[in-house]
Protein backbone atom coordinates (compact mmCIF):
# COMPACT_ATOMS: atom_id res chain seq x y z
CA UNK A 1 0.00 0.00 0.00
CA UNK A 2 1.26 3.32 -0.94
CA UNK A 3 -1.09 5.40 1.48
CA UNK A 4 -3.19 6.60 -1.30
CA UNK A 5 -6.60 5.09 -1.91
CA UNK A 6 -8.05 5.04 -4.98
CA UNK A 7 -10.31 8.46 -5.01
CA UNK A 8 -7.43 9.96 -3.97
CA UNK A 9 -5.34 8.83 -6.54
CA UNK A 10 -7.92 9.93 -8.97
CA UNK A 11 -8.75 13.11 -7.71
CA UNK A 12 -4.40 14.22 -8.13
CA UNK A 13 -4.97 12.69 -11.67
CA UNK A 14 -7.64 14.93 -12.38
CA UNK A 15 -6.05 17.68 -11.09
CA UNK A 16 -2.62 17.60 -12.78
CA UNK A 17 -4.78 17.13 -16.01
CA UNK A 18 -6.44 20.29 -15.41
CA UNK A 19 -2.86 21.86 -14.67
CA UNK A 20 -1.47 20.73 -17.64
CA UNK A 21 -4.17 21.90 -19.61
CA UNK A 22 -4.68 24.98 -18.21
CA UNK A 23 -0.69 25.28 -19.07
CA UNK A 24 -0.77 24.49 -22.58
CA UNK A 25 -3.85 27.35 -23.40
CA UNK A 26 -2.16 29.73 -21.35
CA UNK A 27 1.13 29.04 -23.66
CA UNK A 28 -0.60 28.89 -26.83
CA UNK A 29 -2.25 32.53 -26.01
CA UNK A 30 -0.21 35.05 -28.03
CA UNK A 31 -1.10 39.05 -28.58
CA UNK A 32 -2.42 40.24 -31.24
CA UNK A 33 -0.19 41.64 -33.49
CA UNK A 34 -3.12 44.77 -34.33
CA UNK A 35 -3.19 45.28 -30.40
CA UNK A 36 -1.91 48.75 -29.95
CA UNK A 37 1.30 48.02 -27.80
CA UNK A 38 2.05 52.27 -26.77
CA UNK A 39 1.25 55.54 -28.01
CA UNK A 40 4.09 57.07 -29.96
CA UNK A 41 4.95 60.86 -28.83
CA UNK A 42 5.67 62.61 -32.36
CA UNK A 43 6.06 66.45 -33.42
CA UNK A 44 5.13 67.95 -36.69
CA UNK A 45 8.28 69.36 -38.23
CA UNK A 46 8.14 72.54 -40.09
CA UNK A 47 9.65 72.33 -43.81
CA UNK A 48 12.82 74.31 -42.66
CA UNK A 49 13.51 71.51 -39.59
CA UNK A 50 12.93 68.87 -42.16
CA UNK A 51 16.50 67.15 -43.11
CA UNK A 52 17.50 68.66 -46.62
CA UNK A 53 17.81 64.64 -48.02
CA UNK A 54 14.09 64.27 -47.17
CA UNK A 55 12.92 67.50 -48.11
CA UNK A 56 14.58 66.28 -51.89
CA UNK A 57 12.38 63.04 -51.87
CA UNK A 58 9.19 64.90 -50.67
CA UNK A 59 9.60 67.68 -53.89
CA UNK A 60 9.94 64.68 -56.17
CA UNK A 61 6.55 63.14 -55.09
CA UNK A 62 4.62 66.23 -53.81
CA UNK A 63 2.83 66.48 -57.07
CA UNK A 64 1.26 62.60 -55.93
CA UNK A 65 -0.11 61.47 -53.08
CA UNK A 66 3.03 59.38 -51.50
CA UNK A 67 4.04 57.73 -48.00
CA UNK A 68 7.54 57.46 -46.98
CA UNK A 69 9.59 57.27 -44.12
CA UNK A 70 13.09 58.50 -43.58
CA UNK A 71 15.79 57.74 -40.52
CA UNK A 72 18.18 60.39 -39.48
CA UNK A 73 20.19 60.93 -36.37
CA UNK A 74 18.14 58.09 -34.45
CA UNK A 75 14.75 59.26 -35.02
CA UNK A 76 12.10 58.05 -37.73
CA UNK A 77 10.50 60.94 -39.83
CA UNK A 78 7.21 59.87 -41.48
CA UNK A 79 5.65 61.42 -44.32
CA UNK A 80 2.14 61.37 -45.91
CA UNK A 81 1.12 64.01 -48.87
CA UNK A 82 -2.08 64.34 -50.85
CA UNK A 83 -0.67 65.35 -53.86
CA UNK A 84 -1.99 68.52 -55.36
CA UNK A 85 -4.55 70.41 -54.60
CA UNK A 86 -6.50 73.09 -56.62
CA UNK A 87 -6.54 75.23 -53.91
CA UNK A 88 -4.72 76.66 -50.75
CA UNK A 89 -5.54 76.27 -46.99
CA UNK A 90 -5.52 72.50 -46.63
CA UNK A 91 -4.13 71.01 -43.22
CA UNK A 92 -3.74 67.84 -42.02
CA UNK A 93 -4.59 65.96 -38.98
CA UNK A 94 -2.60 63.14 -37.23
CA UNK A 95 -5.20 61.17 -35.72
CA UNK A 96 -3.09 58.43 -34.53
CA UNK A 97 0.58 57.47 -33.67
CA UNK A 98 1.23 54.08 -31.97
CA UNK A 99 3.38 51.07 -32.27
CA UNK A 100 2.11 47.24 -32.05
CA UNK A 101 4.04 44.04 -31.77
CA UNK A 102 4.81 44.02 -35.53
CA UNK A 103 4.44 47.67 -36.84
CA UNK A 104 3.98 51.43 -36.13
CA UNK A 105 0.60 52.90 -36.93
CA UNK A 106 -0.02 56.27 -38.58
CA UNK A 107 -3.19 58.15 -39.05
CA UNK A 108 -4.07 60.79 -41.44
CA UNK A 109 -6.84 62.72 -42.68
CA UNK A 110 -6.74 65.97 -45.25
CA UNK A 111 -8.86 68.74 -44.51
CA UNK A 112 -10.26 71.37 -46.33
CA UNK A 113 -9.90 74.73 -47.03
CA UNK A 114 -12.28 77.15 -45.37
CA UNK A 115 -14.86 78.67 -47.98
CA UNK A 116 -12.48 81.71 -48.32
CA UNK A 117 -9.20 79.38 -49.03
CA UNK A 118 -11.86 77.65 -51.57
CA UNK A 119 -11.73 81.05 -53.46
CA UNK A 120 -8.13 81.42 -54.19
CA UNK A 121 -7.62 79.28 -56.96
CA UNK A 122 -3.99 78.92 -56.11
CA UNK A 123 -2.35 74.68 -56.14
CA UNK A 124 -0.60 73.71 -53.31
CA UNK A 125 1.23 70.37 -52.13
CA UNK A 126 -0.33 69.59 -48.13
CA UNK A 127 1.95 67.16 -46.51
CA UNK A 128 2.76 65.91 -43.43
CA UNK A 129 6.20 65.30 -41.68
CA UNK A 130 6.15 63.64 -38.33
CA UNK A 131 9.39 63.33 -36.23
CA UNK A 132 9.02 60.28 -33.44
CA UNK A 133 11.66 57.85 -31.77
CA UNK A 134 13.28 55.82 -34.37
CA UNK A 135 12.11 51.78 -34.72
CA UNK A 136 13.30 49.21 -37.03
CA UNK A 137 9.25 47.62 -37.20
CA UNK A 138 7.63 48.54 -40.65
CA UNK A 139 5.84 51.77 -40.97
CA UNK A 140 1.80 51.01 -41.72
CA UNK A 141 -0.38 54.34 -43.65
CA UNK A 142 -3.85 53.94 -42.75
Amino acid sequence: MNGLCEWQRRFLSACLICLLCFAVYACGQKQDPMEKIKDLEYTVIAEDNIPEELLSKIEERKENSFKLTFEDQGFLYICVGYGTQQTGGYSIAVNDLYETANAVYIDTNLIGPSPEEKSKLVESYPYVVVKTEFSQKPVVFE
